[in-house]
């Protein structure tokens, strides 16, 4: 089971990592976008982790529903409503607690469907759905197959990270960097990056 605690550690670790690497994110995003995605990201985790902590939610889908409007509402550019977008949807979809792996696969794979409409995007299009659609692929076959929480969030985690790896050799078919055409090719997109980060924390508080 996933509880409350469990997802309010996932943003405290995510704010944690994306600290650590903001000026990887921020390197990333200055070759093919504003330059600005690192900072970003940091100040909005941030703002979440505040927003957890000076109002305790009592569920995990409040959780992620605070996360969402508060990254809508305190990050500039396209990451604020996003991720925003991602987090709202999943808070939106996730069952009542106790939340089990096969409900929190769902409403990942919501919170995916919300991006990509929101940002008309694809898989191979050089975005954060890159990274975002393996994990949840990477989810939905663990609930299949039967597999653990811990593991099945080892395996998203390891799906994201190869996804934001995949978009090094693309051409950016979406957002700032697509205006670059083939200039966009051999850097690896910021935000499916950043997305691996958030898998990433997930897997380390699982663990």
């Amino acid at each position: 089971m996933m509880d409350t605690d469990l997802f309010v550690a996932w943003f405290e670790e995510s704010a944690r990592l994306i600290r650590r690497e903001r000026d990887r994110l921020t390197r990333l995003d200055a070759a093919i976008g504003d330059a600005d995605h690192g900072t970003n990201l940091d100040r909005g985790f941030s703002e979440v982790c505040k927003a957890l902590a000076d109002d305790p939610p009592g569920s995990a889908a409040e959780v992620l529903t605070t996360a969402g409007v508060t990254l809508i509402r305190r990050v500039g550019g396209a990451a604020g409503p996003l991720y925003g977008s991602v987090f709202r949807q999943m808070g939106r979809a996730l069952p009542e607690s106790p939340v089990t792996l096969a409900g929190f696969a769902a409403a990942f794979e919501e919170g995916v469907v919300a991006v990509e409409r929101l940002g008309k995007a694809a898989l191979g299009d050089k975005t954060m759905v890159d990274a975002l659609a393996p994990a949840s692929r990477a989810l939905s076959l663990a609930v299949r197959d039967g597999v653990g929480v811990r593991r099945a969030v080892e395996q998203a985690a390891h799906a994201a990270r190869e996804g934001a790896k995949s978009t090094i050799p693309m051409q950016a078919k979406r957002g700032r960097a697509s205006y670059l055409g083939p200039r966009s090719i051999g850097h690896e997109d910021p935000g499916a990056a950043s997305a691996a980060l958030l898998l990433e924390a997930l897997a380390s508080v699982v663990e």
